[in-house]
């Protein structure tokens, strides 16, 4: 029998990525993928190709305007695409398009029934807005899937599970008012780190409130903590009873992390992704997506990642 799962990696992929010893460098996939190897990882799954994303399908999400600077910037090849985190390099807008068609191209495979769970190490970019990018994110892959669930394929109602160390804002906030996209959010102390946001008392606006629940983790916080969080999480998930399921998966909350003052292990990782795992058999018919997202510290890629895959594909 086939494997249920689609991972994404390649060459096509590895060029989103920032110069000059930016902390977003692009031999992040070639960690993860390096170490999944030499687990034997790499016999348990089924490769997909990636792709890239056209301009009518990023218009499902970002608004026109912000392609065309990408597009200039990518162009320009130097310069920042946002206010001074992201900067511009030679095709950044091919290699940003590459992550969003890829998602994409997952997730048609997911909803034509030829797998059940997809896997793509270099994506979750969560900060970039609809009409902006931030963050190291130049367009919103997330976001692009989400609205493409809802247009092309009449899914409703979405849960986005977010365990970056930083908070998803460019999802959050582009879906706060939106009552069927329901959100964990599982984040350092936006009091400590960017993007500042993610506060408790966010829990949706209007006929939303409720749907959204997030979880600030104090600096320091260690595995123990995550696993009590996680209870919440998966409490309000079952409350909502999801469609269809998407995790970002940030390695950027284990111990040693140059952005952030986490300190988790990659159980984290092993347990989010098994009790979401569990989930989706129960709610989504299987349906999950998970996005790498962030992380910093090369050995933590690997082993969150590898820890991810692990699951995704255990017997």
């Amino acid at each position: 029998m086939k494997p249920e799962m689609l991972l994404y990696v390649g060459d096509a992929l590895s060029k989103y990525g920032f110069p000059d010893g930016h902390p977003f460098s692009t031999d992040r996939q070639g960690a993860f993928w390096t170490e999944a190897k030499r687990l034997g990882l790499d016999a348990r799954v089924r490769m997909g190709a990636p792709r890239s994303a056209t301009w009518e399908e990023l218009l499902r999400f970002h608004d026109d305007a912000h392609l065309r600077w990408v597009e200039t910037c990518s162009n320009r090849g130097y310069g920042y695409i946002d206010s001074g985190d992201t900067p511009a390099f030679p095709g950044a807008f091919e290699a940003a398009a590459c992550i969003v068609g890829t998602a994409l191209e997952g997730l048609r495979c997911i909803m034509a029934d030829e797998a059940r769970r997809t896997f793509q190490p270099v994506g979750g970019m969560h900060h970039s807005r609809r009409d902006r990018a931030a963050g190291f994110c130049v367009f919103n892959d997330i976001g692009v899937v989400i609205d493409t669930l809802r247009a092309i394929y009449g899914v409703k109602r979405v849960a986005y599970v977010d365990i970056d160390v930083h908070h998803g804002d460019g999802v959050f906030y582009s879906y706060e008012s939106d009552p069927d996209l329901i959100v964990v959010d599982i984040h350092e102390d936006g009091n400590y780190l960017y993007p500042g946001t993610g506060h408790g008392h966010e829990t949706g606006k209007g006929n939303a409130e409720g749907s959204k629940l997030n979880v600030a983790m104090a600096p320091g916080s260690y595995d123990r903590e995550f696993f009590a969080a996680w209870e919440l999480a998966e409490d309000h998930l079952r409350r909502h009873a999801p469609q269809f399921i998407i995790m970002q998966a940030g390695a950027d909350g284990l111990a040693g992390d140059p952005l952030a003052h986490l300190c988790y292990t990659s159980a984290v990782h092993a347990h989010a992704t098994r009790r979401l795992l569990d989930l989706a058999r129960q709610f989504t018919g299987g349906r999950i997506m998970v996005f790498g997202g962030g992380g910093y510290e090369l050995g933590n890629i690997a082993s969150a990642w590898t820890a991810v895959l692990n699951e995704m594909t255990a017997p």
